[in-house]
């Protein structure tokens, strides 16, 4: 038998029917693929911020961890800091400390028989100077003229010779760059002891005052801020009075 399609023609829907859908539906897939879209961008973006987020949250942890181990370590760059200070102090100090006991010593060794002592100043700078070296002596003088440490030396000798040849050896003490004599004077009397503090018991015996110098000494700091006068020479002798010749 031959089949029969009953279906109007009109209302046929197959391959030969005319279209009737219309644009409608295209519109309405390319707004779903617009939604799509815009979900997705919309998911990728909110991924990012929490991204984002989450990284600022894990500097700012870093941050406070750094933060609290740099106050836990800052007691130790204070220390750091003032163990530094202390350093340079020390240093400072040693550079600028002076070697009295030795030059003591040496001056105990080169000590001549024929002359003894009345008084000895050490000093580090002018500023600490005595004044003078001896009682009512003058030693302050040269000893101004000395910008670092020095010795002041008062005392006697059995004659003038004798100064000198004490002057000669305190020139062996090791540092000493110059010596200089304020003062060698023989006894006014012409015979018997002055007695009282004098040390000249003999009209033959000289009474000296004498300022040994150590420039290449480091100068301390109070006395580098004063002006030194110019330098005295190598020796200079001040006698008050005039030398009388040797006796017995």
């Amino acid at each position: 038998m031959r089949p029969v399609n009953l279906i109007p023609a009109e209302d046929r829907h197959d391959g030969h029917g005319p279209m009737r859908t219309g644009p409608v539906p295209y519109l309405l897939i390319g707004a779903l693929v617009a939604a799509l879209v815009g979900v997705t961008a919309l998911v990728l973006t909110s991924n990012r911020i929490a991204d984002r987020k989450a990284e600022v949250v894990r500097l700012e942890r870093e941050d406070a961890a750094a933060t609290a181990r740099v106050e836990r370590l800052a007691a130790y760059t204070q220390f750091q800091a003032l163990q530094e200070q202390r350093l340079a102090t020390v240093t400072s100090l040693a550079d600028s400390r002076f070697d009295w006991e030795r030059v003591m010593r040496e001056l105990s060794l080169i000590l001549p028989d024929d002359v003894w002592l009345v008084s000895l100043a050490a000093t580090a700078s002018p500023e600490a100077s005595t004044g003078g070296s001896g009682e009512g002596g003058s030693g302050g003088n040269l000893r101004d003229s000395v910008p670092g440490p020095a010795l002041q030396i008062s005392g006697c000798a059995s004659s003038q010779d004798g100064v000198a040849g004490f002057v000669t050896a305190l020139k062996d003490i090791d540092g000493v760059t110059r010596v200089g004599v304020q003062a060698s004077e023989l006894s006014e009397q012409t015979g018997g002891g002055s007695g009282g503090e004098d040390c000249r018991t003999r009209d033959f015996i000289a009474k000296f005052e004498i300022v040994v110098a150590f420039d290449a000494a480091p100068v301390p700091a109070s006395a580098s801020a004063t002006e030194a006068s110019p330098a005295p020479p190598a020796e200079t002798t001040e006698a008050s009075s005039t030398e009388s010749s040797e006796g017995g």
